[in-house]
């Protein structure tokens, strides 16, 4: 079956699978660099995107910057993405990897809500009581993983679940963009964005590293480009409420990735968050395919 005769589901569904990979390896080669500033790693994450992004723009003949009246959704989608990765990458500096990618995993249920809000995309009643439901089991199953003792050990928890809530917001503006902006356009215009602001922000607490540290951070910044691009090209052809349990294949990748280069699995009150905030995701991911269904 050629990819084009795919339907936007499925090709939506390639690509957020084909994004969770790519962001668990970013993960995963983030904490590998060490103890690096999450701004220093967030600007070395993002460079390497600019270049690739810019190749293909080059390539193509495409815009860099896009049109005048994306402007404020593009600046909007850069801001809430930079905020979304100093974030996560705390949080992965400060959790067991699998738990902080949960957490920021979070995101397609905050992105179903705010797709609803600010997109218009149409929910039926019932759907948006199924809707409602879940996002209040995935709450429940983040306090299983944030385990909140009211201290300072829950900081680098809720910090990650605020990349969570950072991520969902830039993806629905991924979405509002849709077949305005061509893809490249959008990974582009977010990296540089980013780039430019950490980079100031960045020398004020640069440390020096290693060869091994670059080339881990080259590497998370690899496959970060392949998280960019797949993310947005996943929300360029289907809506959150459609693929966004897809997304969730990123924390079998992370407890994969976590066992084979850290020796670490997630202890079992973890597991039983995951399994909650799951079970949720697939709930509307059901409901949806049977109001497809009935149409």
């Amino acid at each position: 079956m050629k990819f084009d005769s795919l339907s936007d589901r499925s090709k939506g569904i390639f690509f957020i699978v084909m994004s969770a990979f790519g962001f668990a390896m970013m993960s995963a080669f983030v904490k590998l660099s060490g103890d690096l500033p999450s701004l220093q790693k967030t600007f070395f994450r993002n460079i390497v995107s600019v270049a690739v992004a810019a190749s293909i723009i080059i390539k193509n003949k495409g815009t860099f910057f896009g049109k005048k009246e994306n402007q404020k959704l593009l600046i909007l989608r850069s801001t809430l993405g930079t905020l979304g990765i100093l974030f996560n990458f705390y949080s992965i500096d400060k959790l067991v990897l699998s738990d902080a990618n949960m957490l920021n995993k979070l995101s397609p249920f905050f992105s179903i809500i705010f797709s609803t809000i600010f997109l218009k995309e149409k929910m039926k009643p019932k759907q948006g009581i199924v809707v409602s439901m879940a996002c209040t089991g995935a709450f429940i199953g983040s306090l299983f993983i944030i385990k909140p003792s009211f201290n300072l050990e829950t900081i680098p928890a809720l910090i990650g679940l605020l990349g969570g809530i950072s991520a969902a917001g830039a993806y629905t503006c991924v979405r509002g963009l849709g077949n305005k902006e061509k893809p490249n356009t959008i990974v582009f215009y977010f990296s540089f964005f980013s780039s430019m602001v950490t980079l100031p922000l960045m020398l004020g607490v640069y440390k020096p590293m290693s060869i091994q540290q670059l080339a881990y951070l080259l590497l998370a910044g690899v496959f970060a480009s392949l998280g960019q691009f797949g993310i947005t090209l996943a929300y360029k052809f289907a809506p959150a409420k459609e693929i966004s349990i897809f997304d969730y294949t990123n924390i079998i990748f992370s407890a994969l990735i976590s066992l084979i280069l850290f020796g670490v699995l997630p202890d079992w009150v973890s597991v039983v968050g995951y399994v909650i905030i799951f079970l949720a995701s697939f709930a509307i991911f059901a409901f949806n395919k049977k109001l497809d269904k009935e149409k």
